[in-house]
């Protein structure tokens, strides 16, 4: 059984060195989107997390350094730009929401 040991053996279908260095790349494209992936995933824990606790200055820090790194990876063609974009729109949303929760009642 080839799969019983957990490990896959690669195995390529390309013939022609030119498939066979596309599927090298596309391997190492796949690996360095996904560290971008997670090192985004683990902004956005932090900026809502921070929120969760209720820290709204140290939330606003986060938004900012969250936004950097989605405008980033959005460059580098790893998240659609507009993708970024709803993503960026939508933790400010919860940013401000958690503001407006926050401020006492003035009348």
């Amino acid at each position: 059984m080839p799969g019983a040991t957990g490990q896959q053996e690669k195995t390529t279908v390309a013939h022609s060195l030119s498939a066979k260095k596309r599927i090298r790349q596309n391997e190492k494209r796949h690996a360095r989107n996904r560290a971008r992936k997670v090192v985004l995933k683990e902004q956005v824990k932090g900026f809502l997390g921070a929120l969760a606790g209720g820290d709204l200055t140290k939330a606003q820090e986060e938004l900012r350094k969250t936004t950097q790194r989605l405008d980033k990876i959005a460059a580098k063609g790893t998240l659609h730009k507009k993708a970024a974009s709803r993503k960026r729109s939508r933790l400010t949303l919860r940013l401000n929401a958690a503001r407006a929760g926050a401020k006492p009642a003035a009348a």
